[in-house]
């Protein structure tokens, strides 16, 4: 069901819900009406005729042959005139007697001095009457034909008015929600435009401030960000094929040299030796993209546990000197206060060794005597590490783009590498709710300083 059928049909039940409400009350507040005005005739009829009787202006006989000729035509009123110790004085039709008084109800009346009530479709009172000194009963009822069928008018037209409101109350509701929910179809018409070659449009927002506004605002905010993110994938896939092309091209190179012809068995060794170098730079390069990879998840779903940095950057230390013997990697600890949880940081495990170790290895790399000096301190909330290495420094260009994905600075021809490795680093760091800074000057070295929040 489209939204605007499901507005028109809720909007029109609650008002049918409404106006049958209302309208019932109406009737109802009728009816009460009516009873009390027919309860009110009824009353002055009875007192009328029972005085006319009570001071003999009019006989028994003739009031009876009044009322019998009445009834013929109109719904005339039936009284009867009791003494209070219940003996009959007169009464329009004993044959009929709508009430069939008895003496608890003479009892009643004159405990109460008057009462109303209901016979089938009929109304009466009761009431204590005194005329020159003596108390009499008189009881009265009537049906009130002209009230009840002034109900039935009213009740039917009641009826009439609700079907025409719901009527024309379901049109005007469908036109009303057709053009409410028109800004909706043109959001929907211009998004079904936007594909992977025009996700650079945009949805347009008429109105900030309402909720379709709103809509097309955030929808627009999702579309920034998958355009990022879209740009980010392609460049990401240009550059993956880029640099897999150049050890895999100098890999086909040298095996095809190498069967063209025959070789001795030092130069088929040296070729072997040449395919294994660029397979394992290859296959570096393929482990540093999948790591960068898992950096890219979002916090919830990476598993977190609380890791002692200490214990972390030792075992890091161990596996880099396990792979390179000649490294030289210096743990010092500037620590004013013994509490081992200035130095707990809530991460995951795996993804802090790898950015340790690549900006460990970084420092080596990049070290004349291939050292790197790994400190440990806090300050506030924060657990600092510095990696610092004694190499030639970063330029400001180098600085400033260290951390793009495969940048390599003015120094690429001193050592192998990819440049993954710090952008991998601060991705993994920030996944942490922390922070990477890099501090350098030529000819004295570069130090990377991070800040992770301890527990």
């Amino acid at each position: 069901m489209k939204i605007r059928t499901a507005l028109t049909l809720k909007n029109t039940c609650v008002t049918a819900a409404v106006l049958a409400l209302c309208m019932l009350l109406i009737y109802l507040m009728s009816e009460q009406a009516r009873s009390r005005t027919f309860f009110h005739d009824l009353r002055s009829e009875a007192v009328t005729k029972a005085h006319l009787f009570l001071q003999n202006q009019v006989d028994a006989r003739t009031m009876q042959s009044i009322y019998l000729n009445n009834k013929k035509f109109i719904n005339e009123v039936e009284i009867a005139v009791y003494t209070t110790d219940f003996q009959m004085l007169y009464h329009d039709a004993i044959q009929n007697d709508i009430i069939k008084e008895d003496q608890a109800m003479i009892d009643r009346i004159l405990k109460k001095g008057e009462i109303e009530f209901y016979i089938g479709d009929y109304q009466g009172i009761g009431m204590l009457y005194s005329l020159n000194g003596q108390d009499y009963v008189i009881t009265a009822a009537a049906y009130d034909g002209y009230g009840y069928n002034n109900l039935a008018q009213l009740r039917h037209t009641l009826l009439l008015l609700l079907l025409i409101g719901l009527t024309l109350l379901a049109i005007t509701g469908y036109l009303l929600a057709q053009d409410a929910l028109k800004p909706i179809r043109d959001i929907v018409r211009e998004a079904e435009t936007i594909t992977a070659s025009r996700i650079g449009n945009r949805l347009p927002v008429k109105n900030e401030k309402d909720e379709l506004g709103e809509l097309a605002t955030t929808f627009n905010a999702l579309l920034e960000r998958l355009e990022v993110s879209f740009n980010a994938q392609k460049m990401f896939v240009s550059n993956v094929s880029h640099e897999l092309r150049t050890p895999l091209a100098a890999l086909i190179a040298e095996l095809d040299l190498a069967s063209q012809k025959e070789r001795t068995s030092a130069q088929y060794k040296a070729a072997i030796q040449n395919a294994l170098g660029d397979a394992r730079r290859m296959n570096k390069l393929i482990d540093g993209l999948l790591n960068l990879a898992k950096a890219d998840y979002r916090p919830e779903e990476i598993k977190m546990h609380e890791i002692r940095l200490d214990e972390t950057l030792l075992d890091v230390r161990s596996q880099i000197l396990r792979a390179h013997p000649d490294y030289h990697i210096e743990l010092l600890f500037s620590m004013d206060d013994d509490d081992e949880r200035l130095i707990t940081v809530n991460g995951n495990l795996y993804l802090l060794s790898i950015a340790f170790a690549n900006l460990i290895e970084n420092n080596c790399k990049y070290s004349p005597d291939q050292t790197s000096i790994v400190q440990i301190a806090s300050h506030g909330p924060w657990a600092t590490i510095s990696f610092t290495d004694n190499g030639n420094g970063l330029t400001e260009t180098d600085k400033q783009q260290i951390f793009t994905l495969f940048y390599r600075g003015a120094n690429e021809n001193q050592t192998k590498g990819h440049g993954i490795g710090m952008t991998l680093a601060k991705k993994i760091i920030l996944l942490h709710q922390g922070d990477i800074v890099v501090r350098s000057e030529l000819n004295k070295g570069t130090t990377f300083v991070i800040e992770l929040p301890h527990i």
